[in-house]
């Protein structure tokens, strides 16, 4: 009875092991850091602020487009699901963990690793969302709270749109035109929903690059695409 009770319990053991979800592969301080390769976020006084202020009007515009209003409030959820959902149809093939195990796998560790990129710049800039700074509601009030006292430079979720844009063109380069300006528009929803500064997104799309290149030296990284590389050669003849 005993070593049945202590089987079940390695068994239970494993089980929610095996049911974690995936970790980054390289914390904030093995990533390459904005803080010494890009500029710091605008002055409140500078000419590129002007120029930040003003888009935070052009995305107030975008909202009058319903569909394009709409796009911003589904970008705005931050999730892995999500992410593969937005993808699908410029990538041409449907996303998920049950139809693309490899690259729903390769994605996910890839964007929660491009993502601690950000980090290090939010915390040091410590810079106001623009729907703080001029006291004024998003387009998604879900996250107005919690991102409230959250550094706005660099947009972390531009991170995450421009990280997949980047890596699911690698493994589809036919169809790079539309996936990249799929995660070109997933960064200026966050303008459009007002949580970030045009200059946020901007430095966004450099830090996400920054971070890819870092990913490609990672020998457990480059593991998990080969993988996903395979799985979409296989899909791609299966379904000619």
């Amino acid at each position: 009875m005993r070593k049945t009770l202590l089987l079940f319990a390695a068994l239970c053991c494993g089980l929610a092991v095996a049911a974690q979800e995936p970790q980054p592969l390289l914390t904030p301080a093995q990533m390459p850091n904005p803080i010494r390769f890009l500029p710091p976020p605008p002055d409140t006084l500078s000419e590129a602020f002007a120029y930040d202020k003003a888009q935070y009007r052009w995305g107030k515009a975008q909202r009058l487009d319903s569909a394009r209003c709409a796009a911003a409030v589904t970008d705005a959820d931050w999730n892995i699901d999500n992410v593969c959902r937005v993808f699908s149809e410029p990538f041409g093939m449907t996303l998920s963990k049950e139809a693309t195990p490899a690259i729903y796998r390769m994605l996910y560790v890839g964007l929660i690793t491009a993502d601690q990129v950000g980090k290090r710049p939010k915390d040091h800039y410590r810079r106001t969302r623009p729907y703080v700074y001029y006291g004024e509601p998003t387009i998604y009030p879900q996250d107005e709270e919690g991102l409230r006292n959250n550094g706005s430079f660099p947009s972390g979720h531009t991170i995450e749109g421009w990280s997949a844009a980047l890596l699911l063109t690698e493994l589809n380069p036919d169809s790079a035109d539309a996936i990249l300006a799929r995660g070109y528009r997933y960064g200026e929803s966050r303008v459009i929903a007002g949580y970030h500064w045009q200059s946020d997104v901007d430095a966004g799309r450099l830090a996400a690059s920054a971070a890819l290149a870092r990913l490609h030296a990672d020998k457990r990284f480059m593991r998990l695409l080969r993988k996903a590389q395979r799985e979409f050669r296989c899909l791609s003849h299966r379904n000619r």
